[in-house]
């Protein structure tokens, strides 16, 4: 296989991007799910970028709200002051999800970003407790400011903070010690609950019910149930971390619906605005909304025009179940897919919903195959904590002719790297 190209970034760009040398053209419009860069190629999204265009670039019905509230000069910036845009986004999240999902919870905005809304949620937790010590799992990601890297278990991006991470204690995540959920809700309450285990009792504990730079890694139902037992009995919070997992993701609107469970906190960001504009959100108990007046805030924590394209992508795509039972269905044939895949090579198939990751028994086969993938047309990363899984975040509305293409492109990709199935060894990989 070819070398990827150099990077297309502007000469006074610094050395820390990132996406633009794994995907290095020069892209120019997009739609739905098809990015077009600047010489007219078109090239089909399975990355939607990192899951914050759940619904496809440019979705015309939420466009065009906001299209009609910058024409009216609606207010774009204006704190945490009271906007009717604001209000209106309260009040379509309470009766489009919370309210058809029994849940009550009071909402702050912290900054625009997902990090922010993480940051905030461990502050108000070591607040609201009194008590400093914040549990992460294995393989999570929640950050990049320091906060969020503390609960962070990427090594390399735990080395860029340059400062000890502390405060914070690091737990084994579902499947870590074994295949039975049991080995690590043990050695959670064995964590807790022994007081000469020499962790104190922490504020809270922050979890991704699928880890995605972890790897598409899926807790189990039973799992996340264990968990939340047992931090109700010891008195300790539970954060769902729902950025990149939450807004349909894993096939409801928050990934914790499935286990029947209810967090003490609740991040969303990423697809939350509807069309990738910067916006973040805790969903709290209302008995944990102990800040005083101004003592978290931020200059863009009130992005009007990021509050009406949410409101619109609320009451588009979630009036009703459609949305779902086309994420179900489209998950259920990537899945078929893959699993084909993953029993020709070896490999396995993690995630939930259309958050899916397919592992190679070989880590450096994925980042290949993701490069075969983008000379082929798709846009698709890798994650895992030595990148060995090939991750498919496609935008929620792929139709079944777009994902069967998708499909296809990563089967030819992975022949490529892999070889003829007969006649290569499973370690040989191309450059």
């Amino acid at each position: 296989m070819n070398a990827p190209a150099v990077s297309p970034a502007h000469p006074l760009e610094s050395a820390v991007r990132s996406y633009s040398r794994s995907f290095p053209v020069v892209f120019e419009t997009a739609r739905g799910c098809t990015l077009t860069d600047e010489k007219g190629h078109e090239h089909l999204d399975f990355f939607a970028g990192a899951g914050a265009l759940n619904y496809g670039h440019n979705p015309p019905d939420v466009k065009r709200a906001l299209i009609d509230y910058l024409s009216g000069d609606g207010i774009t910036h204006s704190l945490d002051m009271a906007t009717a845009a604001r209000a209106q986004f309260f009040d379509t999240l309470q009766a489009r999800i919370l309210q058809p999902r029994g849940l009550h919870y009071k909402l702050m905005t912290p900054g625009p970003t997902g990090t922010n809304a993480v940051e905030a949620a461990m502050k108000l937790a070591r607040k609201a407790t009194g008590r400093s010590t914040i549990v992460g799992f294995t393989n999570g990601f929640h950050g990049m400011t320091l906060g969020s890297l503390s609960i962070t278990g990427n090594q390399s991006k735990r080395g860029g903070a340059g400062v000890p991470l502390n405060h914070t204690v690091m737990a084994p995540y579902c499947g870590e010690l074994g295949p039975e959920s049991g080995q690590t809700l043990a050695w959670l309450e064995q964590m807790l609950g022994n007081p000469s285990s020499g962790v104190d009792t922490p504020a809270a504990v922050v979890v991704e019910c699928i880890q995605g730079e972890g790897g598409a890694r899926a807790a189990t139902d039973a799992w996340l149930i264990g968990v939340r037992e047992i931090t109700k009995k010891h008195g300790v919070l539970m954060i769902v971390d729902d950025i990149q997992a939450g807004c349909g993701r894993s096939g409801g609107f928050f990934s914790f619906q499935s286990a029947g469970i209810v967090p003490d906190m609740v991040t969303l960001s990423k697809s939350l605005s509807g069309m990738g504009l910067p916006l973040s959100l805790v969903l709290l108990k209302p008995e944990l909304d102990v800040f005083s007046p101004g003592e978290h805030n931020g200059t863009f924590r009130g992005f009007n025009p990021a509050f009406v394209t949410a409101a619109a992508a609320l009451d588009r795509y979630w009036s009703d179940d459609r949305l779902m039972r086309h994420v179900r269905a489209r998950s259920r044939e990537a899945r078929e897919a893959l699993g084909r895949i993953a029993e020709e090579r070896g490999g396995t198939v993690t995630g939930r919903g259309l958050m899916l990751g397919l592992s190679f028994p070989v880590a450096a086969q994925a980042s290949a195959v993701a490069r075969a993938c983008f000379a082929r047309g798709l846009v698709i990363e890798t994650a895992g904590a030595h990148d060995e899984v090939l991750k498919l975040l496609p935008p929620l509305v792929i139709t079944q002719a777009e994902l069967a293409r998708g499909l296809s492109i990563i089967r030819a990709a992975v022949a490529e790297v892999c070889g003829p199935l007969a006649t290569r060894s499973a370690t040989e990989v191309h450059a």
